[in-house]
């Protein structure tokens, strides 16, 4: 019952409104300029507030405090909005943000939120641009809702008109969604601000009734327009608008509106205005004014003539008031309208009818073509003012009954006006920049009706809201002199929004039973979107000798106060509450009084129980007619539920029952035998879940359970019976633990307890809710005694089911129990494994003593019913006991430096929605987690059969390390080939479900899908293709390969050509981080991969249809794939047939279509070739190397028959291919000799199998150039040439057996001798003097075709003797005789031999 501040929409899309509004700028937009001088002002003298803070006991929104402080954070990008303009309509329904010359619209929207109530938000309904002449912006918004005119809605909006101005002074109104209805050039000077105001319903019957009015300020001067006629000229042209736009024609130009324009003056500066309405002076101050103004024998009319009064503020004067007498000034028209008076005369003027007529199109053009004439203003002189000369006012903002205004200053001022005498009557200090509002209240009804005489009018009462942005307050004050009622600390950014107006086109007539809501005063937040409204109770305005509310809400303060005290003593607390309960007058207050004090976390059970009886007992002494009935009923149902929460903390602490129920020993027979079945298997997973982890102590389900939340959670029927009401699972688990754990651990009365809660009513049902609810949730505490707790939860499921209302009497043998169902469905919906499990084997047992003894009571054999339920029973247990298998599997901790993550939890009903790949999903997220090699996990499926007998041995070696130590334990954990047997185990439970092909097939999905989480990991897709390899079904290896390929690969690879084709050589790191994603080594990672991928589907292809074919062009297409592999079946366990969800990876494989085989062998040619220029940093341009057809066949569906390349090439292609393959073998013999150590013509180093060394790339690079029509022995010779260029004689000895045209591969190698012998010769720098008698002796041809010899052209010059003279003799080997440089090269072999004999 105090003032509070209450959310009732939320706005939507702020990121999108705020991104629209400033596109033209790429940083957010700056905050003000004095942004850390106003953080500076802050430290002004603020005793003047905070005395008022302190002197007015004023109770605080917490809850908008806590919202702050978490919203802190957001706060930064928040002041965009200050720049904006911002209008509300009033209903609520519509948000307009503006800036300069867009605008966003936001409609009302409803929608249901997770708790499945209905909020209203606020949505983006309209984005665009509002100008139409360059360089004019929006300075003013103003949304103007109208009524509707339908007899089964008046009264009630219609819809709402959106009236902007502009900085060039135009008008112009539009609809919800941006349809310019109408637009007129009322003054040359920017629009200020826009005001309106409607109808009001009179209070008294002397008030004056105040029409409807648009007013239109300007900086000279102020534009009104009359309501009825503008809500009849936006009827009418929306009307026009949709049938212009249902027939498809031109709108029509509509006629400008009739208004009245006056020309301000005797002011300085005016920014901001208030129409107050029109007004009749007094007799005493009308003769007052006349003989002012025409002094003694001045006259005085008859009758107080009829004013509009307006006021203005700004600068000299600080406030303004204008009076214009009614009828001194006709409303003023421009000459477009005189153009079409002779037709619309009567329809401008009347006020009553509007305008109805439009003029045809061949009319209208010529008015169109001339500019608008703007009318001059008529000058209406400032009557008085308040002189201030350096005072500037701000805003004004007039209150509801048009008798007060709150008016802001520059200097941080806000002045309270009494419009009737022109006075201010109060002043605010320590507003800066504050922005008002106003709320008026009216009184309830009733609360005056107890008036012996004639019932008294209704009072209504007047609250100034003030927000401070500076200190991020919001303030409500009671007017005139009235304290501040209510303070909230808010965002420093947020908007005060404040209408002043409702509905237009509402009158006397249609405004009865008018019972519109409308939101006074709004607050926008724009760090959450919230917009909040003030709501303020009328006995705020009251004084405590004239209200007992006020004294009962006083009273309900001082009880609050007394609660949040945490150091008054329980004695002293009972007292004082008791005190103040029996002295508040008001029902609904006590009524409040007593919820709050029964929802105190400090007070004891015992204070609450004397209280609440004081309380019932001195309702019981009144008269029954006089007491509120539902107060009563909340003392009787709140003394009901403590004596419930006191009993059962008494039975808590009474001893245990020893007895046992002889229908519980004998259901429990064998069920130490199910429990040593899985006793190792609960050992293990107890094992794994115990974890270090961080808790709090109020957290911890040992925490005794408080009264307020015992009493939160239930609650009395009218019936008297008592129903649990559940919120979060946290405070369920709570309650259950409360109730029942102490009896699950033995230490209280089990019958007892469960005699007590079933005589206070409570359903049985709900009961085993919370039995289930905590026994699952408290999994570590039951698994320390299973065999303990197993009975426990025995017994007390056994006296659960007595109870009446549990088991149905009069079920249906043939269908299936409700109860039991229930404990079915609450165990394969927990992530609890063990504890579900052993719940089900408890139920299970006990479920088949009740209905045995159900079918003996029939005296008849219900054979059918048995066994439907008891099968129920058999597939949940087999499913909990798959489940605990494998959650014990995923629980296994991780090898030290694996990627990790946290564990997944499953639970039965997951698995089951999860579809058939639900299971092996699981699985393969767990591989990842351990990062298993593809091979050793091939390796652990192989030999799970193996093992599969060896199941007892291990049971027992598991039980054995009971008494193991921790750190044992642990080492347990990470165990190698603990973890395999752990997966064996699970895979021997599953065979179906996790088969070797389904499982290497999610391995294969996961690593895919982890590599594209993080692209800068190639591992993870070069395992992806590992296990892929694995995979043994040639028709799961094609859809796996082939879906890979369309949902990651072919995005980055076209990436990745694009980039290379543009920079025409390998790109750096940056470009590849930019365009494909990830780094230059790792790209290069990835398009190895990717041709692996590819050939892999080559390959697989080649099986389907009968024909291994190596990377060749072939002829066929493989869409007609030969089905001669038949596609294997995917089965599922029988006990898992329910599972219904999405596909499994390999049901979506099997699905896939055939691809095309050239069109994959095109993307494998293309992928090697950008691996390749990767690797060796080549400059190339890929798809340059192909001709029209073949670039326009890269990156389409590989399903798709497209138009290869055929025939014969460009020669100009196969120049640029033979280049770059060139170029590639020269970068492969540099990295070869790159290595460290490798020294010249060593041959001997075996390469490795991957990156550039690797020895596959000169193979590789023969193979392309068939590919791509490039002759294989220039390469050959090109290689050999290399190699020796190199020093790598022995390599290019091997691949010279090879080359085909030795006549130029000698003639090659002849230049190459020459360059060596050169450089022994005559560059070296340890010439000897036989070198130098050598050269002496060589023949002169010789001797001048070594001199020009370059030596500089060989990267390994220094090659031993013996190896040139080597590569002499076969150059004589593979010369013909009658070749032209025969003779150089026996030349050359003399040469060598003389230098070899005397070295």
């Amino acid at each position: 019952m105090s003032c509070c501040l209450l959310e009732f929409c939320r706005v939507q899309e702020l990121k999108t409104v705020k991104g629209f509004l400033y596109q033209e700028q790429k940083d957010d937009p700056p905050e003000e300029e004095n942004n850390q001088t106003a953080e500076n002002e802050l430290t002004w003298d603020t005793s003047d507030w905070e005395s008022a803070w302190d002197n007015h006991d004023v109770k605080e929104d917490d809850t908008t405090t806590a919202t702050v402080v978490e919203e802190e954070s957001t706060e930064q990008s928040a002041p965009w909005l200050q720049d904006c303009v911002v209008s509300l309509s009033p209903c609520s329904d519509l948000l307009v943000v503006a800036r300069e010359h867009r605008a966003v619209f936001l409609s009302a929207k409803w929608r249901t939120d997770d708790s499945g109530r209905e909020e209203m938000t606020l949505a983006v309904s309209w984005t665009g641009t509002l100008n139409t002449e360059e360089g004019e912006c929006v300075s003013s918004v103003i949304c103007i809702p109208l009524a509707s005119q339908k007899r089964s809605s008046t009264g009630r909006p219609d819809w709402t008109c959106i009236v902007v101005g502009f900085s060039s002074g135009c008008v112009r109104f539009y609809t919800e969604n941006g349809v310019l209805l109408l637009a007129q050039l009322l003054n040359e000077d920017p629009v200020l601000r826009l005001k309106c105001r409607t109808y009001e319903i009179p209070r008294h019957p002397g008030v004056t009734e105040q029409h409807e009015e648009l007013s239109i300020l300007y900086p000279t001067a102020l534009v009104t327009i009359d309501g009825f006629s503008l809500f009849q000229s936006l009827r009418a042209c929306r009307n026009q608008v949709a049938r212009a736009a249902a027939a498809g024609s031109e709108v029509i130009q509509p006629p400008p509106l009739a208004y009245k324009k006056w020309g301000l003056q005797d002011m300085d500066t005016i920014v901001d205005h208030s129409s107050v309405g029109i007004m009749t002076l007094c007799v005493f101050d009308q003769m007052k004014n006349a003989s002012i103004l025409g002094g003694f024998h001045a006259s005085v009319k008859g009758s107080p003539p009829a004013m509009s009064q307006y006021i203005t503020v700004g600068g000299g004067p600080y406030t303004g008031f204008y009076y214009a007498i009614e009828g001194s000034s006709q409303p003023l028209l421009s000459h477009v309208a005189l153009a079409v008076a002779s037709k619309l005369t009567s329809a401008l003027f009347s006020a009553a009818s509007g305008w109805l007529g439009w003029k045809n199109k061949n009319e209208e053009e010529p008015a169109q073509k001339q500019k608008p004439k703007v009318e001059p203003a008529t000058p209406l002189a400032v009557r008085f003012g308040l002189p201030d000369s350096r005072r500037h006012g701000e805003s004004i903002c007039l209150s509801p009954c048009n008798t007060l205004a709150g008016v802001t200053d520059d200097f941080g001022r806000v002045t309270l006006l009494d419009l009737a005498r022109g006075i201010a009557i109060r002043m605010w200090k320590g507003y800066r920049d504050a922005q008002l509002g106003w709320v008026q209240v009216s009184e309830r009804r009733g609360e005056r009706d107890s008036s012996p005489s004639t019932p008294l009018p209704r009072r209504h009462a007047q609250f100034l809201v003030i927000y401070a942005p500076r200190r991020g307050i919001l303030e409500v004050w009671g007017t005139q002199q009235g304290p501040r009622v209510g303070a909230f600390t808010v965002g420093k950014h947020c908007r005060l929004l404040y209408a002043g107006y409702r509905l237009m086109g509402v009158n006397s007539v249609t405004s009865q039973g008018w019972q519109l809501h409308t939101q006074q005063v709004c607050l926008l937040d724009p760090t959450t979107g919230a917009l909040r409204t003030v709501t303020v109770p009328f006995h705020l305005a009251l004084s405590d000798k004239k209200s007992e509310r006020a004294k009962d809400m006083h009273l309900l303060k001082r009880l609050t106060t007394i609660l949040r005290s945490r150091e008054v003593e329980p004695d002293i607390l009972e007292n004082e509450a008791k005190s103040v309960l029996l002295d508040i007058k008001h029902p609904a207050i006590k009524k409040q009084a007593l919820e709050s004090l029964l929802s105190n976390k400090n007070a004891p059970v015992s204070c609450l129980t004397n209280i609440t009886r004081a309380l019932h007992d001195s309702l019981k002494e009144q008269d029954p007619e006089a007491v509120d009935q539902a107060l009563l009923q909340l003392c009787s149902s709140q003394l009901k539920l403590l004596q419930l929460y006191t009993d059962i903390q008494q039975l808590h602490s009474a001893a245990a029952d020893t007895e046992a129920c002889s229908e519980a020993l004998e259901s429990l027979v064998g069920i130490e035998e199910e429990l040593s079945q899985v006793g190792p298997t609960l050992q293990r997973y107890a094992q794994l879940t115990v974890r270090p982890c961080v808790s709090f102590a109020q957290d911890s389900p040992n925490s005794p359970l408080p009264a307020h939340a015992f009493l939160s959670q239930l609650e009395c029927t009218e019936d008297g019976e008592v129903r649990v009401i559940r919120r979060t699972d946290a405070e369920w688990n709570q309650l259950g633990s409360f109730l029942f754990w102490g009896c699950l651990c033995g230490e209280s009365p089990l019958h007892r307890v469960c005699d007590t809660l079933q005589q206070t009513g409570i359903s049985p049902h709900q009961l085993l809710s919370l039995v289930l609810s905590v026994w699952l949730h408290r999994e570590k505490e039951v698994l320390k005694n299973p065999a303990g707790s197993v009975r426990k939860l025995h017994t007390l499921l056994i006296a659960l089911s007595n109870m009446k209302g549990a088991v149905d009497e009069s079920w249906d043998p043939q269908s299936i129990s409700p109860w039991w169902q229930q404990v079915r469905c609450a165990c394969v919906q927990s992530h609890s494994a063990a504890a579900s499990l052993l719940a089900a084997m408890v139920a299970h047992r006990a479920a088949k003593a009740s209905i045995t003894i159900l079918a003996d009571s029939k005296l008849h054999s219900e054979w059918e019913a048995v066994s439907l339920e008891l099968e129920q029973w058999a597939v949940c247990v087999r499913q909990l006991e798959d489940l605990l298998a494998l959650q014990t599997l995923l629980w296994a901790p991780p090898p030290k430096g694996t990627a990790g993550g946290a564990p997944s939890q499953c639970s039965v009903k997951t698995l089951l929605e999860g579809g058939r790949g639900g299971i092996a999903d699981s699985v393969s997220k767990w591989v990842f987690r351990q990062d298993l090699a593809p091979e050793r996990l091939k390796e652990i499926l192989q030999t799970k059969k193996e093992k599969g007998g060896e199941d007892g041995s291990k049971q027992q070696e598991e039980g054995g390390g009971e008494e193991e130590e921790e750190k044992e334990r642990n080492q347990e954990d990470t165990d190698p080939n603990r973890t395999a047997e752990l997966l064996a185990a699970v895979c021997q439970r599953f065979p179906d479900s996790l088969s070797a092909d389904l499982l290497f097939a999610h391995c294969c999905w996961e690593y895919v899908v982890q590599w594209n989480k993080d692209p800068e990991e190639g591992r993870y897709m070069c395992l992806a293709v590992k296990h892929l390899k694995l995979v043994s079904s040639p028709h799961i290896q094609l859809g796996i390969s082939s879906m890979m390929w369309s949902t990651f690969i072919v995005k980055r690879i076209s990436a990745a050509a694009f980039l290379m084709e543009k920079v025409g050589k390998a790109p750096k790191d940056r470009l590849c981080r930019r365009d494909v994603g990830m780094g230059d080594k790792a790209t290069t990672s990835f398009l190895a991969s990717s041709i692996q991928l590819l050939q892999i589907l080559m390959e697989v292809t080649g099986q389907l249809n009968n024909n291994h074919c190596s990377l060749s062009f072939i002829t066929y297409n493989a869409d007609s794939a030969v089905e001669e592999v038949p596609p294997p079946e995917l089965c599922v366990e029988e006990v898992w047939c329910g599972a219904e969800g999405p596909a499994s990876i390999a049901e979506l494989a099997l699905e896939q279509k055939g691809v095309h085989y050239p069109l994959v062998q095109h993307h494998c040619l293309l992928a090697s070739l950008l691996h390749a220029a990767m690797t060796f940093s080549l400059k190339v341009k890929p798809l340059s190397l192909f001709d029209s057809k073949g670039k326009n066949a890269f990156f389409r569906d590989l399903t798709t028959i497209q138009l290869m390349p055929s025939g014969d090439v460009d020669p100009g292609l196969v120049s640029l291919r033979q280049e770059f393959l060139l170029h590639l073998l020269t970068g492969w013999v540099q990295a070869i000799d790159d290595a460290p150590g490798s020294a010249p013509g060593a041959s001997s180093t075996p390469l490795p199998t991957n990156g550039p060394r690797a020895d596959w790339w000169p193979s590789m690079c023969l193979e392309l150039g068939s590919l791509l029509q490039v002759n294989p022995d220039i390469l050959r010779r090109h290689l050999v040439c290399e190699l020796y260029n190199q020093g790598l004689d022995l390599r290019a000895e091997e691949v010279m057996l090879e080359v085909e045209d030795k006549d130029v591969l000698g003639s090659q190698l002849l230049v190459l001798t020459g360059q060596r012998l050169s450089y022994s010769l005559l560059h070296s720098q340890s010439q000897t003097q036989a070198a130098m008698e050598l050269l002496a002796r060589l023949p002169p041809t010789l001797c001048t075709w070594l001199k020009a010899m370059d030596p500089s052209e060989l990267r390994c010059p220094l090659v031993p003797l013996a190896q040139i003279s080597r590569l002499v003799s076969h150059l004589i080997e593979i010369l013909p005789e009658n070749h032209g440089q025969y003779s150089l090269a026996l030349h050359l072999l003399e040469a060598v031999e003389v230098l070899i004999m005397e070295d």
